[in-house]
């Protein structure tokens, strides 16, 4: 329940009234600053509140977007101003004073505009949203009030409303092929009470489907996969879409839209090996293989912007070159398409499924993926070398907890730190990358079931807890958990490749991508503020070198029949583990009102 308080003499004729019940507001109407302060403390702690002028003029979306969204405490447009609980405080503060200073007596201007700069006064942080084209006032005379109902109906409200569901930053398939015409599905959806959870769940159904019909190994079933494909795409815009154009956020809608964007693409590859294999053709390798690059790619994009998002000084020729092309109007869709975003990404999947083999379409995505990869990589790279910034301790900390260090690299790291402190400021992803690349690389170079891939991860142990033994602070630093989940999911690719046995490839697809799930669910914690996951939860997962080492010895100690049973085993109780503690904390963060959330990011 909301609740709206009037302030200041009515306007006949008003619709203000209209509109803010239209909105699932309940009215109070205050002649004075005591009445309002009054009403707002009978307003429960727990109800959003707002104060809105009596003589506002303005679109019912504008309303919208000032009083209705849920990701911020505190809001405000001109002649209104609105408060979640969490912000309840400081308005009723701002409010006090607003009282004693007109000593009760009746509103002349607005109060909702002088509550607005008392909190501005105070520091408190008050969102307020890009209105556009969109009105909002308060008018002083009649004049002013018939020019601005004017200004009202001379642009459309709905049709603003429409263009904002829309991302402002999305790639060229999405924006010319995708969002014309999803944009009114939402609408249809928000008319009929549809949530963008449900749409997510739709387009997360459909995408399941689509990965049964690749599957089958028919063409008919290719053709169909890839039309669910495209289908499960615009459902999935769709959602976020309706999230806008209704502002229905949530911590859980921000996490479900991000997690089944995962799952329903490395399902996808899965049923695609399933079908291949059908037709004869073991293509699990590739499957696997554009699952780790996919993923690895993501850690790039997740680490190099959290090491840089609040770091100060920061500034780069680089990334100023960078702003100037982007300034050209042809440049801009060219770089973002040779990034492969999803939208240009599924759509290549979905063409190739339907026209050509499984195989072809896993080389065409790995050729397309490494060669986003090597120049968004790259650039950031050359970027983090010219650029003038100092990183803060929270950027440190989140890229300790994407590296997802276990007890081991954790206590060698504790043990190295006085003797890490000595070390040139590129050594951290210097030493992940070369202790990464050993235990790979050997693991490749020498037959199934030797003793040497366990030395290498003992020390790929070793070099892991020294690359974090100091604060990841460094210019390239953010380049050590990307190094790390290589080496581990490289690791388990190579292993199960070597071990070739019938089902070897299809459990480490499912390892890795329990433990990838996993990386991504640390991802969406430290985006949406609520932290890493728990110790307990790292602890028993054995972090990344852990889990490498325990590969390597099982690779060792058993046949190649046992190790593909024990990668189904280790697989199930990973995936046990990390989907119930993860389900666990999103229900209960969107169940106990945690801040809603919503990813306005590049595509990904």
């Amino acid at each position: 329940m909301s609740t709206a308080i009037l302030t200041g003499q009515p306007v006949p004729g008003s619709s203000i009234e209209a509109d803010l019940r239209s909105l699932g507001f309940d009215l109070r109407t205050a002649a004075d600053a005591a009445e309002a302060e009054t009403l707002l403390a009978e307003v429960p702690g727990d109800e959003r509140v707002a104060l809105v002028d009596a003589r506002f003029v303005g679109h019912v979306h504008a309303l919208r977007l000032g009083l209705t969204d849920p990701r911020f405490p505190l809001a405000g447009i001109p002649g209104a101003v609105t408060a979640q609980p969490a912000g309840r405080q400081a308005l009723t503060r701002a409010m006090a004073r607003e009282n004693s200073a007109v000593g009760g007596t009746t509103l002349v201007d607005s109060l909702a505009d002088r509550i607005l700069t008392a909190l501005d006064a105070d520091g408190t942080g008050v969102h307020r949203p890009e209105l556009g084209s969109l009105v909002a006032a308060v008018p002083a005379d009649p004049q002013a009030r018939n020019e601005a109902r004017q200004a009202v109906a001379d642009v459309d409200d709905e049709a603003v409303r429409l263009k904002s569901a829309v991302k402002a930053r999305d790639g060229f398939f999405t924006t010319y092929c995708i969002s014309p015409y999803s944009r009114y599905i939402a609408r249809w959806c928000a008319r009929r009470g549809l949530t963008p959870n449900q749409v997510t769940t739709a387009s997360l159904i459909t995408a399941l489907i689509a990965a049964a019909c690749a599957a089958t190994g028919t063409r008919g079933g290719f053709v169909a996969a890839g039309v669910l494909l495209i289908a499960s795409f615009v459902l999935d815009c769709t959602d976020g879409q309706l999230a806008r154009y209704s502002l229905q956020y949530s911590t859980l809608g921000a996490w479900l839209d991000a997690t089944f964007d995962r799952a329903k693409e490395y399902a996808y590859y899965a049923g695609l090996a399933l079908g291949a294999a059908r037709g004869g053709d073991d293509v699990w390798a590739l499957a696997l293989g554009a699952m780790v690059l996919q993923t690895c790619r993501h850690v790039v994009d997740f680490s190099f912007n959290e090491a840089n998002h609040d770091a100060t000084a920061n500034t780069s020729p680089t990334a100023a070159l960078s702003d100037k092309l982007d300034s050209v109007g042809w440049t801009v869709w060219v770089r973002r398409m040779i990034v492969l975003p999803i939208g240009e990404r599924w759509a290549m999947i979905a063409v190739l499924t339907a026209v050509t083999t499984p195989r072809i379409t896993f080389y065409a995505l790995l050729i397309g993926c490494a060669f986003a990869a090597t120049y968004t990589t790259a650039g950031r790279v050359l970027r983090s070398l010219t650029r003038k910034a100092r990183r803060t301790d929270r950027a440190a900390g989140a890229l300790a907890d994407l590296a997802d260090s276990g007890p081991l690299a954790q206590g060698l790291a504790g043990a190295l730190r006085k003797p890490a402190r000595g070390l040139p400021g590129f050594t951290a992803p210097v030493i992940a990358l070369l202790g990464g690349l050993a235990v790979v690389l050997t693991a490749a170079l020498t037959d199934f079931g030797g003793p040497w891939p366990v030395v290498a991860a003992l020390g790929y142990a070793l070099t892991s807890g020294l690359a974090v033994a100091r604060p990841l602070k460094g210019a390239l630093d953010w380049l050590v958990p990307p190094f790390l989940r290589a080496a581990e999911y490289g690791t388990v690719l190579v292993l199960a490749a070597k071990a070739d046995v019938n089902g070897a490839l299809p459990a480490a697809f499912g390892l890795v991508a329990a433990v990838a799930y996993h990386h991504y669910d640390t991802v969406y914690r430290i985006r949406g503020d609520a932290g890493a996951p728990p110790a307990w939860l790292v602890r028993s997962l054995g972090g990344h070198e852990g889990r490498t080492l325990l590969v390597t010895v099982l690779a060792a100690l058993l046949t190649a029949s046992q190790f593909k049973v024990a990668l189904t085993a280790l697989a199930v109780a990973v995936a046990l583990v990390v989907l119930v503690e993860s389900i666990r904390f999103w229900v209960g963060a969107h169940q106990g009102g945690a801040p809603a959330v919503h990813d306005e990011g590049e595509t990904a």
